[in-house]
């Protein structure tokens, strides 16, 4: 199954929802920004030289406590990527390994549509501020017309002091809504590679993760 996690800005937290929800379901997330990668990229081949005919999938994914396959961060590798093989190469790793995450690019670019058409369901994740329910409406309908089910909203970065508009997201988008806090161990779990499931396993975080896991489990089972 492949998951599409999206959100009409960047800076909302995309990569640590895909990460740790990447760790919840047991799935290799994939970061598919090929202009501005976040996950983790170490050595070896990347998507950008998968995209490229470079390697393969299986010579790019790198196992951790999350399987990542990584993206290049080089201008170089990004102009060779040929984003017309993206859908394929989202196939080849589902393939290969089961469930997949997509981190997807920020905003409606041309590129986002492209792991939103391949996916099986998709996860948006907004900010708890209420101007942001026109970025996570926005997304939820690219979605719709690529046939990429809305299984699940992440509320991510919440704060006592916010007011998250957890019923307004419920009415306007059809999906169940976790929120998510703005636990600093969430911050630091992609740069640490150590997911809040497994090291936080008994906080409000992780119960987010699995619940959107859980959402996602749901849609693949009917």
């Amino acid at each position: 199954m492949i998951v599409a996690v999206a959100g009409g800005k960047g800076g909302v937290g995309k990569t640590t929802v895909a990460y740790n929800l990447g760790a919840a379901l047991d799935a290799v997330v994939v970061d598919a920004d090929l202009g501005m990668a976040d996950l983790p990229d170490g050595r070896g081949p990347d998507l950008h030289d998968v995209l490229a005919g470079r390697a393969t999938v299986t010579e790019a994914v790198r196992g951790g406590r999350v399987s990542i396959l990584p993206c290049g961060r080089s201008l170089a590798g990004a102009r060779a990527a040929d984003v017309r093989r993206l859908a394929d190469a989202l196939r080849a790793v589902a393939s290969e390994y089961g469930d997949v995450v997509v981190d997807c690019p920020a905003g409606l670019r041309a590129d986002v549509g492209v792991p939103l058409a391949v996916a099986d369901a998709c996860i948006v994740v907004a900010s708890p501020r209420r101007f942001a329910l026109a970025d996570a409406t926005r997304t939820r309908e690219l979605a719709r017309e690529l046939d990429a089910g809305l299984v699940g909203v992440a509320l991510n970065r919440t704060t006592d002091a916010d007011d998250p508009p957890e019923g307004v997201l419920r009415r306007t988008l059809g999906a169940p809504v976790s929120t998510v806090p703005a636990d600093p161990r969430v911050g630091r779990s992609v740069d640490d590679e150590r997911p809040v499931v497994e090291d936080a396993p008994s906080s409000v975080a992780a119960d987010a993760f699995r619940s959107l896991a859980t959402g996602v489990q749901s849609c693949s089972s009917r």
